[in-house]
Parts: C-alpha cells; sequence; structure tokens
C-alpha cells in the first residue's frame, strides 16, 4: 500500500463502510493482509457479467456504472451510478453465479479481496453473513424479473422502472439444508435465484408447495411485490411514451441502497502511486477446477458432508449413491447432532474405502498421504494433494483452493485431526497369491527403484575391493611404490565412506517404505477380516487367526527383502562371471563345478522342508490358542485348582511345536552344512589349480587373489539362493494360510452393498416361518419360527438353555443367514437391505460384553467417542451404574482393566448397557444382559429402559421369568421353536410351559 493509501486508511475507511463494519476489529486486521488497493481508468471494465469473480472490490474513491442484462432485449442497460462504500461482486458469489457488469465512470480505486476471504468471512462472521445474504442486489433482482417478464410474454413494461419499484420493498430469503422450510409471504411472488427445485431453474417462481419440509439443498429466494395491474399499465405506457426516468433518478445520479452503500467521499488520494488494475477483471477458476480436482458445493450440516463424499467419489471414480449416504448422514445428525469425522470413517466403508482416524502435529501434516478429509474451520475440506509446503484442499462452501503449511497452522496452530482415506485397490474377484501384494509396491515404485539403484550401485563398489588388492599386489608390491600405495589406499577409504554413506540411506529408504507397506496391508488384512461373517470365527481358534494375520509379515520381507537379493545376486553373478571369464576360462569353470549340486540339493530338500514349516505352523497355532484360551478362562482355572493340569497341557502342546521345529532347523542345518561343504571345496578347487596357473606364468598372484575373491562372491549368492529357496517355501506356507482370510467371502459384499439402505427403523418386526442350523448336517437350533412384534413392543424372550432365544435374535441382526423364511423389519426383508444400515439401528448388550483396558468413560463412549460428558452421565444414569461408578477411585476416569477384570460381573453389565443407550439405537436386544443383577437392581434397569426406550422395540432374553411379566408380548421357545406367546396373564392361564417354569422360579424366590 501507498502512503496516501495506507492500512490505518484502509481499516478506518472498512470499520465505518457496511457491511464491513459487522465483522470483528480483529476479522478486519486479519483482512488487511490480503487486500489490495488498484486503480481503474475510466471505462475499464471492474466485473464482466459471464465470468465469476476472483474477488469482491469496494469503491474507495470514484464511480462506477452498474449494468443490467434485460434477457428480453439482449441487451446490456445502465442502472445506476455507485460510489465510495458500494461493494461489488458480492452477489455473483453468494448466488453462486456470475451475473454483475461494472465499468469505471471515473478515475477510481477500490480496496480489493479475494473471493476466499470474502466467502470465509460469510461463513465465520453471522452477523457479516446476515447482512450480506438477506439483502438483495439491485443486478439480482433486475435479472429476475427480467426472467418473470419473458415468463408473461411482457415485452411493454420498462423492466428497469419495475426493478426499482420492487428492489426498494424486496427480500431475501437463504434455505440451507437441514432447516425446516419458513413460510413464505403470501403478498409477495418469490423467484428462485440459486440452488436446485426439482424441475425449476435459475428465475422461476416457487411456492411454498414445491418446498420440501425438511431442504437438502441451499437454496436463495428472492420475494418481490409485484405491482398491481393497473400500476404496471402506467408503465407500460410511460414506456411506450419513451420516458426511461419515471423514478426521477437520472443514469449519472450516485445512489445507495445496495449491500455497501454510499458514504462520504474519502479525501483524494494519489492515483498515480497506486497498482493499475489488469485489463481483463481476473476470473475466479473455482466454476471449472483442474478435472482431476473435482469440485461440488454444499453447505450445511448435511449438505457439507455429502459435497465431500460426492467429490470423493468422483475423484476415485468409485459408484456414489447420493441419496444413501444423506439418510446415514441424517441420521447422525439426528442420534448425534452433528457430523463428525468419527462420522465420516462410518460412513467410508459405503464408497469401499477404508477409513483411519488419526492425530498428527501440524508440522507433521505434509506426510500425510491423500486423500484424507479434514476439519476446516466451521466446515470440512477433502484434501486432495499433500506436500510439506502446502496442500489442495476442496472446501464444499467456497471450491478448491491450495493453502501453504502457514494457513494450515493458522486454522489448526498444534495438531490436525485427520480422516485417512484408502481407496480400493480395484475389483478383488483373484483368489489371493503372491500377486496380491502388487498394488501396493507399485504404489511405492519409486521409492524401491531408488532403493533397487542404491543397492545395485553398492554391490557395483564391491568389484573395487578385489580389483584394487590385485593392483596393489602386481604393482605397488611388485615396484615398491609407496606413493601409488598412498593414493590407492585414499581412494580405498573413500570408498568405503560413499558405501557406508549410500548404505544408510538405503536403509532410511526401505525401512519407511516398508513400514508405509505394511501399514497399508495390515490394515486391509484387518479390514477384511473385520468384515468375515461370525461362522467363520466360530469354526477357527483364536490363535489360529492371529497366526495367520501374523504371515503377512513374512510375506512382505520376502517380496520387499529377500526378492531385491535374489534379483541383484541374479544380475550380479553374471557380472562376476563374465569378469571370471575375463581373467581365466579354465578357472571360472573349476569355480562354476559345484553348481549342479547346488541345484540338486535345493530340489531335494524343498517339499522336506515345506512339509515341515506346515506341521510347524500348525504347533504353533495349537500352542497359541491354549495359552490364550487359558490365560482369558484364569479365573476358573484358580478357581477349579487346575493350574497344574493346564500348565501339564501347555507343556504338552508346546513341546510338540519345539519339537515340530527342531526338526525344521536340524533339515535346513544339514542342508546348510552341505552347501557349506560344496562352498568350501569349491574353493580349495580354485587355489589349487590356481597356484598351477600361477607358476605356470598365465595368472599374476594379485589376479588370482582378485579372482578368488569375486569367485567368493558368486558362491556366496549361490548359497543364498539356499537360503532363498528355505524362504520361499515358508512364504508359500504364508501364503496358504492367509489365503484361508483372504479368500473367504465377506459377510457385506458389492452386491449386498448396492442393496437399498434400510430407513430409518420404527420397530414392526416380523419372523416368517424362519429355520436355522449352525450344522449342516445336524438338527434345526431355530425350527420354523413364526411371530409378528408391533411398533413400540417390549418383547421378553424366554426359555431353557439352549432353546434357540440367542440365535434367533442373531438372525434379526442378520449375524447368521437363516436357512430358510425370512425376517422383516418394517415391511423390509433385511436380507435385501444393505447390512450395515441394519447394524448400525440396532443395539445389542450380550450377557458377557467385552471392556477394553480404558476408562470407564472410554468404554462408554465406545460407539460414540465425541459424546458430551453429560451424555455419558445421562446414559450411566439409565443403566444405574452412575452411582456405583462415583465410588471408584477415578469415578468415570477409573482403568476397568483387561475385559473389565477390576469390575464385578453386574457391573460390567451395566457399563455396556450404558453404551447402548448412548448409541440411541432405534431397535434394542437384551441378551442376558442383566443375569449378574439382583431382582431389585434388575427391576430398576428394567423400568429405566422402559422409559428410555419408550416408542421402541424391545427385546429382552432372559431365564427370570418374573422380570419381564409387565412385558407387552411374551414368547416362550424351547428347542429352537415358539411354543407359547402372549401376555403374562394369558401365558399363566394357558397353564402350560410358561405357566410350569413361573410357578418353578416363583417358589424359589
Amino acid at each position: 500500500m501507498t502512503q496516501t493509501a495506507s492500512r490505518t486508511q484502509a481499516f478506518d475507511f472498512l470499520s465505518k463502510t457496511p457491511p464491513f463494519d459487522r465483522l470483528s476489529e480483529d476479522r478486519r486486521r486479519r483482512l488487511l493482509d490480503n487486500v489490495t488497493f488498484l486503480r481503474y481508468r475510466i471505462g475499464q471494465q471492474v466485473l464482466i457479467r459471464t465470468q465469476m469473480p476472483a474477488q469482491v472490490s469496494l469503491i474507495f474513491e470514484g464511480q462506477v456504472r452498474v449494468l443490467g442484462y434485460d434477457e428480453r432485449m439482449k441487451r446490456d442497460m445502465s442502472l445506476r451510478v455507485v460510489g465510495p462504500g458500494e461493494m461489488l461482486g458480492w452477489v455473483s458469489l453468494v448466488r453462486d453465479k456470475p451475473c454483475e457488469t461494472a465499468i469505471a465512470s471515473s478515475e477510481t480505486v477500490c480496496i480489493t479481496l479475494s473471493a476466499e476471504d470474502f466467502l470465509a468471512c460469510l461463513n465465520e462472521e453471522p452477523e457479516f453473513a446476515q447482512a450480506v445474504r438477506e439483502h438483495p442486489s439491485l443486478t439480482e433482482v433486475f435479472e429476475l424479473a427480467g426472467c418473470e417478464l419473458s415468463r408473461r410474454a411482457d415485452t411493454s413494461s420498462n423492466l428497469k422502472e419495475l426493478c426499482f419499484q420492487m428492489w426498494e420493498t424486496a427480500e431475501a430469503i437463504e434455505l440451507t439444508p437441514g432447516m425446516v422450510a419458513p413460510r413464505l409471504d403470501a403478498a409477495r411472488i418469490w423467484l428462485l435465484s440459486r440452488g436446485n427445485l426439482g424441475e425449476s431453474k435459475i428465475g422461476d417462481q416457487v411456492t411454498p408447495a414445491q418446498i420440501p419440509t425438511t431442504l437438502n439443498e441451499s437454496l436463495r429466494l428472492i420475494g418481490l411485490k409485484w405491482p398491481s395491474e393497473r400500476r404496471a399499465e402506467q408503465i407500460a405506457a410511460a414506456n411506450l411514451a419513451g420516458k426511461d426516468d419515471l423514478t426521477g433518478i437520472a443514469d449519472d445520479e450516485i445512489i445507495g441502497g445496495d449491500v455497501g452503500g454510499a458514504i462520504t467521499p474519502v479525501a483524494p488520494a494519489d492515483l498515480t502511486t497506486i497498482n493499475a488494475a489488469p485489463e481483463q477483471p481476473p476470473e475466479r477458476d473455482i466454476l471449472a477446477p483442474p478435472e482431476e480436482y473435482p469440485y461440488i458445493r454444499g453447505s450445511g450440516q448435511i449438505g457439507a458432508p455429502l459435497a465431500c463424499y460426492q467429490m470423493l467419489a468422483k475423484y476415485l471414480r468409485l459408484s456414489f449413491r447420493k441419496d444413501a449416504v444423506r439418510k446415514l448422514l441424517q441420521q447422525q445428525v439426528q442420534s448425534k447432532g452433528e457430523v463428525s469425522l468419527y462420522g465420516f470413517g462410518t460412513i467410508a466403508p459405503t464408497l469401499r474405502m477404508n477409513a483411519q482416524l488419526a492425530t498428527v502435529p501440524t508440522s507433521s501434516f505434509g506426510r500425510v498421504k491423500a486423500p484424507a478429509i479434514i476439519r476446516w474451520r466451521q466446515s470440512f475440506a477433502v484434501v486432495y494433494r499433500n506436500t510439506p509446503k502446502g496442500a489442495t484442499i476442496a472446501i464444499p462452501e467456497t471450491g478448491v483452493q491450495t493453502i501453504s503449511s502457514e494457513e494450515l497452522a493458522q486454522v489448526h496452530p498444534e495438531q490436525v485431526e485427520v480422516l485417512l482415506l484408502q481407496p480400493p485397490n480395484g475389483e478383488q474377484n483373484e483368489k489371493f497369491s503372491i500377486w496380491w501384494f502388487l498394488p501396493s509396491l507399485l504404489k511405492y515404485r519409486k521409492v524401491l527403484i531408488e532403493v533397487f539403484i542404491s543397492s545395485f550401485f553398492l554391490q557395483l563398489f564391491g568389484l573395487a575391493n578385489p580389483l584394487l588388492t590385485q593392483v596393489i599386489i602386481d604393482k605397488v608390491l611388485g615396484q615398491r611404490s609407496i606413493e601409488t600405495l598412498n593414493v590407492l589406499g585414499v581412494f580405498m577409504i573413500g570408498v568405503a565412506l560413499f558405501e557406508s554413506l549410500l548404505g544408510g540411506l538405503r536403509t532410511y529408504l526401505f525401512v519407511d517404505t516398508t513400514n508405509r507397506i505394511d501399514l497399508s496391508l495390515g490394515s486391509e488384512v484387518i479390514d477384511h477380516l473385520f468384515r468375515l461373517p461370525l461362522s467363520y470365527f466360530d469354526n477357527r481358534r483364536v490363535g489360529d487367526i492371529a497366526g495367520r494375520v501374523n504371515e503377512l509379515a513374512n510375506i512382505r520381507q520376502f517380496v520387499t527383502g529377500t526378492a531385491l537379493t535374489v534379483v541383484l545376486d541374479a544380475v550380479f553373478s553374471v557380472i562376476y562371471i563374465a569378469v571370471m571369464l575375463s581373467y581365466s576360462v579354465q578357472l571360472t569353470f573349476v569355480a562354476l563345478i559345484t553348481v549342479p549340486f547346488f541345484t540338486a540339493l535345493i530340489l531335494f530338500v524343498s517339499p522336506i522342508v515345506r512339509r515341515l514349516l506346515l506341521k510347524r505352523a500348525e504347533r504353533y497355532a495349537d500352542t497359541q490358542s491354549y495359552l490364550v484360551e487359558t490365560l482369558n478362562g484364569m479365573q476358573t482355572v484358580k478357581a477349579q485348582n487346575i493350574e497344574l493340569t493346564s500348565r501339564w497341557n501347555w507343556y504338552e502342546r508346546y513341546a510338540r511345536f519345539m519339537n515340530a521345529g527342531f526338526r525344521t532347523i536340524l533339515t535346513n542345518t544339514a542342508a546348510g552344512s552341505i552347501a557349506g561343504f560344496m562352498n568350501s571345496l569349491s574353493s580349495l578347487l580354485l587355489l589349487w589349480f590356481g597356484a598351477y596357473q600361477v607358476l605356470e606364468n598365465n595368472l599374476t598372484l594379485g589376479q588370482l587373489i582378485a579372482f578368488r575373491i569375486i569367485s567368493g562372491n558368486v558362491t556366496g549368492a549361490l548359497l543364498r539362493f539356499v537360503s532363498v529357496w528355505q524362504s520361499f517355501q515358508e512364504v508359500s506356507m504364508s501364503i496358504e494360510r492367509l489365503r484361508d482370510i483372504l479368500n473367504s467371502e465377506p459377510e457385506s459384499n458389492d452386491a449386498d452393498r448396492l442393496n437399498i439402505p434400510l430407513p430409518p427403523v420404527q420397530g414392526h418386526v416380523k419372523f416368517d416361518n424362519v429355520s436355522f442350523r449352525f450344522n449342516p448336517s445336524g438338527p434345526l437350533n431355530v425350527a420354523n419360527v413364526s411371530a409378528e412384534f408391533p411398533v413400540g413392543s417390549f418383547v421378553g424372550i424366554v426359555g431353557e438353555s439352549g432353546s434357540g432365544k440367542s440365535t434367533t435374535m442373531k438372525l434379526l441382526q442378520r449375524l447368521y443367514a437363516p436357512e430358510g423364511g425370512r425376517i422383516q423389519v418394517d415391511g423390509y426383508d433385511i436380507s435385501k437391505v444393505e447390512l450395515y444400515s441394519l447394524r448400525r439401528q440396532v443395539g445389542v448388550v450380550l450377557q458377557d460384553t467385552l471392556l477394553f483396558n480404558n476408562t470407564v468413560k472410554a468404554n462408554i463412549a465406545l460407539n460414540n467417542p465425541e459424546a458430551t460428558d453429560d451424555d455419558i452421565i445421562r446414559g450411566a444414569k439409565v443403566a444405574a451404574a452412575h452411582d456405583f461408578i462415583m465410588t471408584l477411585p477415578q469415578g468415570y476416569n477409573t482403568i476397568v482393566g483387561e475385559r473389565g477384570a477390576s469390575l464385578s460381573g453386574g457391573q460390567r453389565q451395566r457399563i455396556a448397557i450404558a453404551r447402548t443407550v448412548l448409541q440411541n439405537p432405534r431397535l434394542l436386544i437384551l441378551d442376558e444382559a442383566t443375569s449378574a443383577l439382583d431382582y431389585n437392581l434388575e427391576s430398576l434397569v428394567c423400568q429405566n429402559l422402559v422409559e428410555e426406550f419408550k416408542g421402541r422395540t424391545v427385546f429382552f432374553i432372559t431365564h427370570r421369568l418374573p422380570t419381564v411379566q409387565n412385558a407387552d408380548i411374551i414368547m416362550m421357545m424351547d428347542l429352537g421353536s415358539v411354543i407359547e406367546q402372549g401376555k403374562h396373564k394369558e401365558l399363566m392361564a394357558q397353564k402350560g410351559r410358561y405357566y410350569c417354569l413361573y410357578q418353578q422360579q416363583e417358589s424359589q424366590l
């Protein structure tokens, strides 16, 4: 800024100019860092109607003529001349549609600020936004009124006259997603100025009936008081008489009334010291961002997150079901009040993406891999590209922009919460094999190539040692040249130093890259494992599954490490053999005479090692499974006094594992010893025949020593081939074991994801002749169950152990698929809706719910990590847990221990109930969830749950019949079938199985 147009002048001008006087003082001072003074000559264009402005201009000095476009006449029309204090360009940004033309009428100075800064003020300064958004622009009214006249086929009315008449009383309404549509003034006609509303386009009339009760898109409506027919005729007559100044306003008269408005002119500035504005007004390219960075506008609690997902889907070329994602977002807003980054992550699988929530220091954000989602001021942003210097982000409200690391630090001073997104690796239809790793390797191919090149040069430098040794022996020692020795010594030290530096760099690159690959692949394996059906885990031991997952590290080590060594050994073996041939063909033949024996050894030992490795892996899984089971049941072990028996059983299994491992090591050692003997034999034969060559003057002593060193590298590579082949056998076995996980079909496949999402559950549940069995050849565990429960029912499910109560509820959650029949929720067959749209709305409390080694507070908020303390306390009070929690040493911050070991069974159950209450499900299943509570406490919890979930369907499984005697429906089960059903009094009157069991329990109380 110049002396005549200083920061002080700009600050004072903004402070007294509407709407900038509504900004906080801090915001105005921050704007000063980015505003610019520009000088416009007479006749220069400030705004062009067909271009989205890249900046907002506030007239500081001079005059600007504002023009409107008459759609009927297809020409521009002068509307008015504006002076200092008038803001230009704002309405195009608010409407997200260029619509303004402005030309300097005199030498003019404008204070300009970028469109991004202006939009940021709109989003973050409520008073400023209200002053801007609720004020119609004259240009906007002119355009919309012209559209209305065109619709009426009215070519005689004076558009300018009409415009000025209606602009004074015009009203603007901004409607954002999620808000309830307001009542529209019936005395006005309402025209659409921004947004999409069915088939309506910009300028069309909008009626209240067209506006949905709850909005999904942002809209801007302009309400105009259209003149009476008599007044319209007068205007038309005046127009025919050639009078254009019915308002009494001349074209060159300075008037105010738009956003900003005329203020007292400031002292004239020295125009020669202010930078001239560019000949063409800068155009904002936000409407046409680069193809690789798509932009979709959105705002509001639902609109902004929805736009982020649309941009991600377009960017990654993924199928996107807008309606399904919108419903999920609406459910989150209804249950939690807002959409958080955690909520974003729960929806990511809908797009077949893996999501991981992380918090990183702002200084390290440049290392975060895109795409990702971050919080950006009051909204969200998609990170398309990220470097240590800055990032390219898409903000739904403002567009795609590049931010520097300094700008990021202003928004996130210390740390950034980021949702890391991993796109799907194409279609996973192929069976798992070593090629499954190829996409991850290709992703880091640049670094891996660098590692390979550095390894190549390190191997190449390995040739320097034998060659220099030859020169020293033959030339230096023979000629007693001290100077040459010193030069060669310094050169050898330099080579060694360079090897060390290059080796350190290679190790850093390699370790960093392999860690990233491990993290990516490990995440993919675990994600697939967690999506397998429950039946997969029913048929396998925990230790066996854990062992299979751990095989991933062995395979990755082979692919990125051992395979690299094999390639380098193969390449340099050829190079070394070529160098050896240049020395002596006969000696080369002697050195390689043991190669056929190495090959025969590998072919003979490989199948033996493979069988032994497989047996060792099975023994290890057996040992680990037993150890995990014993540790998890340590209370039972001690209570039953079976420590000695358990230790003997573990020892027996561990001995079998060690025996299998010993046989494997013995076989490998035998093979290694034979290979070592052949290596030594090759070296001895080489020395023997090499000595003959030296004595016959066919070789010098230095050449023999150099040849022996080089041939040692070749035979060393052959020895490594033996080891590598054994590693390959291990990897083959690891692939087979890991294949069991990755080739298993997940419970929600691509076809399921394409199913319609289940709408918000009301609670009408119907079982229609449902059957199921765990063992295909065994009896039915659920046999032809038919039952129907209306909305809001409290259903008690009772019966003896093994009667099928829990299994029936597992079918309702789709943990298992029924063998026959179907289950409907609100008339929807649950097998034909998207799986997780069902489970997200069903809350389940099990008899032995898992608690993690964390605080009570964290365990309650497990399903809703961003829950407030008040919400957590409310959930605990419903579960009758608040009082006992407050007696713990640190209250809600008390660590509960692994699996909640520091709590009693009843306390664990109440924390689990509180967790489910906080989840706020639409349908609740309590599976023996109060079995560890005494009768009075159980009654209190049940009463609280009935009140909390009033109007929602609750299934309560219990053995205690008195607990559910007030239930709306009681279902008695036996051997997988429903044998009685009704209210308590009805079942007691029948004097059947329920009556007998109830009487039996009553007599025991």
